[in-house]
């Protein structure tokens, strides 16, 4: 995992839900992440460092359509 990847919690983490998805903003020698925590809106939960073990990364990814947005 590196900077900007998109990821989920494995395991609750503090007051944050497993399986909750944010991105990683700084990466601590592999051990740990920065990970901002977004809801299912978009809008930040909270920002939590993070050891690798309790993150999965999400390798979805679907592009917008802006030509078709209306």
């Amino acid at each position: 995992m590196k900077e900007l990847d998109v990821v989920k919690l494995v395991k609750d983490f503090g007051k944050i839900k497993a399986g909750t998805e944010g991105v990683i903003v700084c990466e601590y020698d592999g051990k740990a992440f920065e990970v901002e925590f977004i809801d299912n809106t978009g809008q930040t939960i909270d920002v939590q460092t993070v050891p690798t073990e309790f993150l999965e990364p999400i390798t979805r990814y679907k592009p917008r359509d802006y030509k078709n947005e209306k």
